[in-house]
């Protein structure tokens, strides 16, 4: 059978499962965990996603396989190494994918429709980067260079997702010592936080040992409860707005007439919030004024 179909017939009835019992929760509790026009943006996202990953698929696989050719090492002579490493390797990887994401404005614009949610719960993990899949690929050339085959990387990739759309939860609180080496629900909420103190935190996938290794890391802190969002939330359901307001907001900053070539430039590659008058702040300069006052 093959690897990718097995993985949908072993997660699609986990997610039913998962997202049925968090939503009745929700229900029964008076939780307000979902909203109808919620619930539909985000699967509206994951399919444009998914439609664009599908279309693209064929031209990432030719491309891995291609460098996979160079390959410095092979490892498939002892499975057990082979995916240990790959999954290792894999998450680190994603970590620095996910970073750049939100560090560089050009691919915040890209990935900004996963954190425009208000809401939190388990569908929110599948409310995806719309054009990720045009280049996260390139993240995991170096994995076809340490003698990984596409499809595996690929299921690599898929496997460890599975584990990232069901720590998207509210109803799921503290997880005693995984808290020190996965990623949790907990670390998560953070970095979906709108609060100063949490932007750009927790981007692993599945362990959080990067995190703690870079500087990324942030305890979900019960003095400050999690606000879901962003610093300035869309406030809409659009469908084309929710996918491009960003790119929007780029080409307003890029009109600026008392602004330069390198200062335009600073708007589509620099961290998100930067400015060249000081007009608006990064997550870095917004954490530093936090704490001088």
């Amino acid at each position: 059978m093959n690897r990718d179909i097995l993985l949908v017939l072993i997660s699609t009835p986990i997610y039913a499962i998962v997202i049925g019992l968090e939503f009745f929760y929700s229900h029964i509790k008076h939780k307000g965990l979902y909203t109808t026009k919620g619930l539909l943006s985000n699967i509206y996202l994951t399919a444009l996603n998914m439609g664009l990953d599908l279309l693209v698929r064929v031209i990432v696989f030719n491309i891995l396989t291609f460098f996979y050719q160079f390959k410095l090492f092979t490892l498939a002579a002892n499975p057990i190494l082979y995916w240990t490493v790959l999954i290792l390797c894999e998450d680190f990887l994603y970590y620095w994918l996910h970073r750049i994401d939100h560090y560089c404005r050009f691919f915040w614009a890209a990935h900004v429709t996963h954190h425009s949610s208000e809401e939190f719960n388990l569908t929110v993990g599948f409310r995806s980067s719309v054009f990720q899949p045009l280049y996260r690929f390139i993240y995991f050339i170096p994995l076809s260079l340490l003698g990984f085959e596409a499809i595996d990387i690929a299921f690599a990739y898929s496997a460890t997702q599975i584990f990232g759309i069901l720590v998207h939860t509210q109803t799921i609180k503290k997880l005693g010592w995984l808290e020190y080496i996965l990623v949790t629900p907990s670390h998560h909420r953070v970095h979906h936080g709108s609060n100063v103190r949490y932007l750009d935190k927790n981007m692993g996938m599945l362990l959080i040992i990067w995190d703690k290794l870079f500087g990324t890391f942030q305890k979900e802190l019960d003095e400050e409860p999690v606000k879901y969002g962003l610093t300035n939330n869309i406030n809409t359901y659009h469908p084309l707005k929710m996918v491009f307001h960003e790119w929007q907001n780029i080409l307003k900053d890029l009109k600026q007439k008392k602004c330069n070539f390198i200062q335009k430039l600073g708007y589509i590659f620099g961290p998100p919030g930067w400015s060249h008058d000081g007009s608006t702040k990064t997550s870095s300069e917004l954490r530093k004024e936090l704490i001088e006052h």
